[in-house]
């Protein structure tokens, strides 16, 4: 029996890899002979890097960049073969400030610059970089400053990234960008699809939850679309994904990067289709679960190869698809009649309102790993064996149901 375990993260308690690990031992206790391929897995968000690195073997890196407000802090780069792989939150994440700290007319981008300059320092020559979770509202200046971009006033008097400053732009001179960017491939992880700018851009959606107060949105929103004015690129600042992060999108996408579902592109990167060629059973999970789940979440991309691998092995599939429709990030999936492709039981500490609808995407089981009452403490600390005994128990309930 092949089962593939394929989970993401486990917030707070469980790396993916862990996650999967436990799943396949769990399982291994259920069925002794069974083929248990582990691949982590994760979408655009917290734990894509360590997913893909995970799974890759890569090479993990620290090293001192720019935090959000200048600050020197310590970030991850995961190196595997000419692949460098990171998070920009890794540099910029809202969670290095306490909420008294945050001050976003005050912050920039400048370490995730630094994080390519490093990439390519180490002869990448494809950069995967995750998208979110910043404290920043740049428009990604700070990141092409520190790729060579250089910012001037109306008096030709070179101006700092933050958007206090950014706002006296006036002239952007792109020539002195590393020439070495134009020989790699970047691909960015954007699960959003807001534009640069407006009521749905970068300022109004996300700025409020970075300490932004109405003023500052107002304030924010004009500095991005003077940049964007001074940039020539008023026509970029529409693409769906141009907002992302305080409009790193914007900054990614003037660098002639693609902006992809994160899901999808952990996916190609970590080979969970092939993993899933001849599958018999999908183990997957992450720590909650509910109606948003198959929203282009991770478990949206497992139930899509599920079903298509479904369909390579002969099964029926007609009934679904699997496939989320929408943008960058996907929406509500596209409805089906019953369980189809290679069956799912998905795993989560949490079960929320609406976690049934999975089931008619190919789910079989819902299971909570929890099996008796617990602190949260205590639950996330016990993370690893409660998983590995809850598949276990699935499993060995899977097997009994197979024999009737």
């Amino acid at each position: 029996m092949k089962i593939v375990c394929c989970p993401d993260s486990f917030k707070e308690s469980m790396t993916a890899a862990q996650a999967a690990a436990a799943l396949a031992a769990g399982a291994r206790r259920a069925i002794p002979d069974a083929q248990c391929v582990e691949v982590p897995m994760a979408d655009g968000g917290e734990g894509f890097a360590r997913a893909i690195a995970d799974a890759l073997g890569a090479r993990v890196i620290t090293l001192p960049v720019a935090g959000v407000r200048g600050a020197t802090v310590t970030a991850e780069l995961a190196l595997a073969g000419e692949r460098a792989i990171f998070e920009s939150a890794a540099a910029v994440g809202l969670d290095q400030l306490r909420p008294e700290e945050r001050d976003i007319r005050r912050s920039d981008s400048t370490g995730v610059g630094q994080l390519i300059a490093r990439a390519l320092d180490e002869g990448a020559t494809e950069i995967l970089v995750g998208l979110g979770g910043s404290a920043t509202n740049d428009g990604g200046a700070g990141m092409l400053a520190a790729l060579g971009a250089r910012f001037y006033d109306d008096a030709a008097t070179e101006l700092g990234t933050t958007p206090a400053e950014m706002a006296r732009l006036a002239r952007a001179d792109f020539s002195g960008l590393d020439p070495r960017l134009a020989g790699v491939t970047i691909r960015v992880a954007c699960d959003v699809d807001n534009p640069l700018l407006g009521e749905r851009g970068a300022s109004a959606i996300y700025g409020p939850q970075k300490g932004a107060s109405p003023e500052d949105v107002d304030f924010l929103d004009g500095v991005l679309r003077n940049f964007a004015t001074v940039a020539g690129k008023m026509d970029v600042q529409e693409t769906p994904g141009a907002g992302a992060a305080g409009g790193l999108g914007f900054a990614f996408l003037l660098l002639g990067a693609s902006l992809e579902s994160g899901v999808d592109l952990v996916m190609e990167t970590v080979g969970l289709a092939e993993a899933m060629a001849g599958a018999d059973l999908v183990l997957t999970g992450e720590g909650a679960m509910d109606r948003q789940t198959l929203m282009g979440k991770t478990l949206s991309g497992v139930a899509r190869l599920a079903a298509a691998a479904g369909a390579g092995a002969g099964r029926d599939v007609s009934a679904c698809d699997g496939k989320p429709a929408g943008g960058v990030g996907g929406g509500k999936p596209t409805g089906c009649a019953k369980p189809a492709g290679v069956p799912i039981i998905a795993f989560a500490g949490k079960l929320g309102e609406g976690v049934e609808d999975l089931y008619e995407h190919g789910f079989v089981g819902l299971v909570p790993i929890v099996d008796r009452p617990c602190t949260l403490d205590e639950a996330l600390a016990e993370g690893a064996a409660n998983l590995e005994n809850a598949a276990e128990r699935a499993l060995r309930l899977y097997v009994a149901g197979q024999r009737v």
